[in-house]
């Protein structure tokens, strides 16, 4: 699936099939650009998640930006005022089409400003890309981006994300998440309960009040 929705217990279903199910509901629709990332979490589900081939995340071909487009054009058409929000999160690492990510953030505003837009990030860009990337999400392109912080130190987030990037990642991640918050009005870090205990995460929650950062400890699905 590109454009798709998110039910209770972490079900994938298309947009039509999440209305259909809660027709007076408004809700967050999710963006699907790549299966690509430079991260193999020893959490994430991409490896672990049990999907039928009609509702699968995993892309069988990258979607063109047209193809994005008009999938967000056909949900607002038929669900737009209960469209609440446009979440740019597959399987993969939503930066990976860093260009691509932008243009679109950018049509969701120009077409359908009434809907705020998210990216969920891993914060590594400035690494993959060899520059500093924050102010690509400038221009109130975005409303929220989420990063996965992890872990309290270096040592303890490249064991849990085994990012390609190795020890220099944790700090990349960090500093992207302060120089983001130039350009974009909500910055948060994530943690992930039942992957660090109570400690860890009061370390992770010090580390973002000290940068002036929100902290979200998120619910881990399983299945």
């Amino acid at each position: 699936m590109i454009v798709y929705a998110v039910d209770a217990g972490g079900e994938y279903i298309t947009v039509d099939e999440a209305f259909a199910r809660h027709p007076d509901d408004k809700r967050g629709i999710y963006v699907n650009l790549t299966n690509r990332c430079t991260c193999a979490c020893t959490f994430c589900l991409r490896t672990m998640k049990k999907m039928a081939e009609s509702h699968t995340l995993w892309l069988k071909k990258e979607p063109t930006v047209e193809e994005v487009e008009a999938g967000l054009d056909e949900a607002f058409k038929k669900h737009g005022a209960l469209i609440s929000e446009v979440v740019f999160c597959g399987f993969g690492e939503p930066t990976m089409r860093l260009h691509d990510l932008v243009t679109l953030l950018g049509y969701v505003k120009n077409h359908y400003p009434s809907a705020a837009t998210r990216v969920n990030t891993n914060g590594l860009s400035d690494l993959n890309f060899k520059r500093d990337t924050a102010p690509d999400f400038g221009g109130g392109i975005l409303d929220t981006i989420s990063i996965s912080l992890n872990a309290s130190n270096a040592e303890r987030y490249l064991e849990l994300t085994r990012s390609e990037f190795g020890m220099p990642s944790y700090d990349a991640m960090l500093d992207f998440a302060v120089n983001v918050k130039q350009y974009v009005p909500n910055v948060v870090l994530t943690v992930v309960d039942h992957v660090e205990d109570s400690e860890e995460i009061k370390k992770c929650q010090k580390i973002c009040d000290e940068r002036g950062l929100k902290l979200r400890v998120r619910v881990y699905e399983d299945k």
